[in-house]
C-alpha cells in the first residue's frame, strides 16, 4: 500500500491519509471544501462542490490517476434539498464519464461543511 500525500489538497484533519493506493487501485479519503491551506470556502453549496472537486483532482493526480479513472463516488450532503445544486456542478466534472455513485444525506460533516465527496479510481 501507498500512502497519498499532496501539498495542492487540505491535509487531513485526524489520524487518516488523503488517499491510498492499493494494486491499480486509490482510495480517497472524504474531500471537503477545504483550501489547501485548510481554510473552509465561504459560499453556497455550488461553491463548496466545486472546491471538493478541486481537492480530489489534486489527489487523484498525486496517485496517479483523475476524474476520468474514477470508478465509484460516494457524496455525503447536509441537505437533501440542494441535491439539484450539488448534481448540476457534479455533472460539470463528470460529463463524459459517468462512474458508479451513491449519494446520502447525512446529519452533519466535518467542520458544517455542505458536501464531501470520496472516489476510488483506477491508478495508471
Amino acid at each position: 500500500m501507498k500512502k497519498v500525500h499532496t501539498t495542492e489538497a487540505p491535509a487531513a484533519i485526524g489520524p487518516y491519509s488523503q488517499g491510498i493506493v492499493y494494486n491499480n487501485l486509490f482510495f480517497s479519503s472524504g474531500q471537503i471544501p477545504l483550501t489547501k491551506e485548510g481554510e473552509m470556502v465561504d459560499g453556497d453549496v455550488k461553491e463548496q462542490t466545486h472546491q471538493v472537486f478541486h481537492n480530489l483532482k489534486a489527489v487523484l493526480n498525486e496517485a496517479g490517476s483523475s476524474l476520468e479513472q474514477v470508478i465509484k463516488a460516494t457524496v455525503f450532503i447536509k441537505d437533501m434539498n440542494e441535491f439539484a445544486d450539488i448534481n448540476e456542478v457534479y455533472g460539470q466534472y463528470f460529463s463524459e464519464h459517468k462512474p458508479a455513485r451513491s449519494c446520502v444525506e447525512v446529519a452533519r460533516l466535518p467542520k458544517d461543511a455542505k458536501v464531501e465527496i470520496e472516489v476510488i479510481a483506477l491508478t495508471k
